[in-house]
């Protein structure tokens, strides 16, 4: 196999994952069952290449080459496999979570509730639409494995590797009930941590990273000091992504600042504001969070209570707290160059994002 120069730069990687996912959709063109609509596979292929940062697949990557492999074409087909799962727990999120939009587009369920619409076709839209969608998450997941076998590495590192991704898996599912049973639960800052570690910030950063070294032959010492890393900066990731779904800009983050709002999603930012709230403030909690109805003008109260409860400050608090706990942790990771500054500019990244 041809050996590329080997890259530091995240946009062109970035290029290299979206042309594997690009090819690997392109070859299940005609392989769909004749007879089938194509529907569901058009908007796959839609929602798949319409963005996103790639953080998964570029920790694997750099996973990797920390364990002494070699930039080729393999681990690049490997990693982009990630991006396919991601798109299969984004769509099911969106779901459980009623979101109507997802990377500045409607959410895969909201577009063919709409289509049904369009169409005058009989029944509910709504459950047409999240059928559908779930059907579509459950290919993406499939579609995910089989890329994933595909990639061209031995079946040895193969093995190596899916054994960490069947991990992940499992965690992902685990950490969606989860949450389900925490926002009908007590609320609490310390049962939204753990949502957020397994929900999001071990399939966001540790997961991938430990799929990427153990794809390489990494031995058991690496891998588990990964963890050290990843963790944190797992969770500040996450932490960040609940403020930017409150406070951030719609038109920068594709995504409603209501919906978390609306749903009650039960984030740390809100559990620590209702534990620093007085009685009025609570009152309002009640009354605003977690109603479907929430308009603008009860968007901005809640905020204005987020913030004067310093629930917000504390969330900018924990992710220092954690940005900095990754950064020490990765300097005494045992990673092969360039992979240990590439991991930093991601934590950057990941941590200061804007979206």
């Amino acid at each position: 196999m041809t050996v590329i120069a080997a890259p530091t730069d995240a946009s062109e990687l970035r290029t290299r994952f979206d042309a594997e996912l690009v090819a690997f959709l392109d070859r299940q063109g005609p392989d769909w069952p004749d007879g089938a609509p194509r529907g569901i596979f058009t908007a796959l292929h839609r929602f798949v290449l319409a963005g996103g940062k790639r953080l998964r697949p570029l920790f694997c990557y750099w996973g990797w080459r920390g364990a002494g492999g070699i930039d080729d074409r393999p681990i690049v087909v490997a990693a982009a496999a990630l991006e396919l799962f991601h798109a299969f727990a984004l769509i099911h999120d969106d779901i459980l979570d009623g979101s109507d939009h997802r990377r500045g587009s409607p959410s895969v369920h909201r577009v063919f509730a709409e289509l049904h619409t369009r169409s005058a076709w009989r029944g509910d839209p709504e459950t047409y639409g999240r059928n559908t969608a779930l059907l579509c998450g459950d290919l993406c997941a499939a579609w995910s494995d089989q890329m994933f076998h595909e990639c061209g590495l031995t079946s040895a590192q193969i093995w190596q590797g899916y054994r960490v991704f069947a991990r992940m898996r499992t965690e992902v599912i685990a950490g969606e009930y989860l949450d389900l049973v925490s926002g009908v639960g007590d609320g609490s800052v310390a049962s939204a941590l753990t949502v957020i570690r397994m929900k999001a910030a071990r399939y966001t950063v540790t997961r991938p990273l430990q799929i990427g070294a153990a794809l390489a032959g990494a031995p058991a010492e690496l891998i588990a000091a990964l963890v050290d890393f990843g963790d944190p900066l797992g969770d500040a990731f996450q932490l960040r992504d609940d403020v930017l779904g409150v406070f951030g800009d719609p038109a920068v983050t594709g995504k409603s600042i209501l919906d978390d709002l609306r749903e009650g999603k039960p984030t740390v930012m809100m559990a620590l504001a209702r534990d620093a709230a007085d009685r009025g403030q609570a009152a309002r909690l009640r009354d605003l969070f977690g109603n479907p109805e929430l308009d603008a003008a009860g968007g901005a109260e809640l905020r204005a209570i987020i913030e004067s409860t310093g629930a917000r400050e504390q969330i900018e608090r924990l992710i220092r707290v954690r940005a900095d706990a990754a950064r020490v942790a990765l300097a005494q990771v045992p990673l092969a160059e360039p992979a240990r500054a590439a991991l930093a500019a991601l934590a950057d990244q990941a941590v200061h994002r804007q979206h």
